[in-house]
């Protein structure tokens, strides 16, 4: 039996809470019918407690509550979901453990947190040391919801399950590797939120530096936990911390002004609601990468991700190099290097470029694409990237989550790139109109 014990800091009934559970938070996300009959049962094992986080008499009577749904027959098993800001986790963790709810006498109690993991390396560490000292390391699960999302896993199974393509996964073939994270939204009324996280510890600093691992890392002995992050966190070693004269190379910040999406007009970001009208806070960044390995020595790893951007979209892209003799130097121009084309988000699937010759009497080329989607070829759209977690949360699978050592490899990456920031000269912004592909890139 699943049950739902939701803790917020307003009063509200139960009901109207499972009711608001059952609303879209936005329609331009893909939102799973609900079955009525299906909803009432399951809304009926939905309650809501409130309480102060901050405050250490809340969590006793957390536990009493949850002891009072033992006694009537509910599981043992607990698993705490913390969506709460960094400042917030701490005291939450320390309070469940002084409550003796961390380590209950029977079954299990597990904890997910939610991005951002900190907001720095020394949080970071900070917070790691906290929740260690009261969970177990197996029972913490660092949740990154791309890590859930079909496409993402697939790059496993693409890359390891297929001889065709492992050969050619390295520095002597690839030329560049592209990883985009783009978005049409806005900040969508989390000025708050947004205004402390900005675009790199948002989306980089998680979501993207995990696309860069599962593209780069080498192949994990087994398909299981330990394995896995061990590989990913090899390559996040693999990146050395940037100097500020190299941040100001290699990376772009922009911000979107006023502009047009689909045809409507959008505000500038400083004109969103609870955004200071001087924000430099970020809402587009780029940053070109090197992992400083065998397998990957020299070749660019360049990542963006911006909000008001032209279109959403979430793409890996391995730009293959040239051939190094042209047979066909005539039709030169027609024949541009190969591509592999993971595509994250939306139409999730895959595509490779090659070259083909065109019908006819003469020796023409033509760049042709095959195309793998995975609803056209299996018929049915994938689990939602949370679905996937949370059962495996509940199963004590924690493969694709992030271990301690993996959130402070990623900000030892980061933290360096903020610093320089602070210390480099802000660019004039707004410097993108909204709709746009963004600020000029260097490269």
């Amino acid at each position: 039996k699943f049950e739902v014990l939701a803790v917020g800091r307003k009063p509200r009934e139960s009901r109207e809470f499972a009711d608001d559970l059952r609303q879209p938070v936005s329609t331009s996300k893909d939102v799973r019918d609900f079955d009525d009959s299906f909803w009432t049962k399951f809304s009926a094992n939905i309650e809501y407690l409130t309480g102060d986080p901050g405050d250490p008499h809340f969590y006793p009577k957390l536990r009493d509550k949850l002891e009072q749904k033992q006694h009537a027959q509910s599981s043992p098993n607990v698993l705490y979901y913390l969506s709460v800001p960094p400042s917030l986790a701490e005291p939450i963790i320390r309070g469940l453990g002084d409550a003796g709810l961390a380590k209950p006498d029977q079954g299990w109690a597990r904890i997910i947190v939610e991005k951002p993991f900190g907001h720095d390396l020394a949080s970071a560490q900070q917070l790691n040391a906290v929740v260690g000292s009261v969970f177990d390391e197996h029972d913490i699960y660092r949740i990154d919801h791309y890590l859930g999302k079909e496409t993402v896993q697939n790059i496993l199974m693409f890359r390891f399950g297929n001889s065709l393509f492992e050969p050619v996964w390295n520095r002597n073939f690839v030329e560049r590797v592209e990883i985009v994270g783009a978005e049409t939204l806005g900040i969508e009324n989390r000025a708050g939120f947004y205004e402390e996280t900005g675009a790199l510890r948002d989306m980089v600093a998680n979501h993207l530096l995990q696309c860069i691992a599962l593209t780069a890392m080498e192949p994990p002995i087994a398909f299981e936990a330990d394995s896995v992050r061990e590989e990913k966190v090899k390559v996040f070693r693999s990146i050395r911390p940037m100097t500020v004269e190299q941040v100001a190379e290699r990376t772009v910040r922009g911000q979107y002004g006023p502009g047009e999406i689909d045809g409507k007009a959008v505000p500038g970001y400083r004109e969103e609601p609870g955004v200071a009208k001087d924000s430099v806070t970020e809402t587009f960044a780029a940053i070109e990468f090197y992992i400083d390995n065998w397998r990957w020595a020299g070749v660019p790893f360049r990542v963006r991700t911006g909000k008001r951007l032209s279109r959403s979209r979430t793409e890996i892209t391995l730009h293959f190099k040239p051939t190094p003799h042209t047979l066909f130097a005539e039709d030169r121009e027609a024949m541009e290097p190969n591509r592999i084309v993971i595509r994250v988000q939306p139409n999730e699937g895959i595509e490779i470029d090659f070259s083909a010759k065109r019908p006819g009497t003469q020796m023409k080329a033509s760049v042709v694409r095959m195309d793998f989607s995975y609803r056209d070829a299996f018929g049915t759209r994938s689990p939602a990237a949370y679905e996937t977690l949370l059962l495996d949360a509940m199963r004590g699978d924690p493969t694709l989550f992030t271990r301690s050592d993996e959130v402070e490899a990623e900000w030892r990456i980061i933290t360096p790139i903020e610093d320089a920031w602070k210390q480099l000269p802000a660019p004039d912004f707004p410097n993108y109109p909204a709709g746009t592909e963004g600020p000029e890139l260097p490269y």
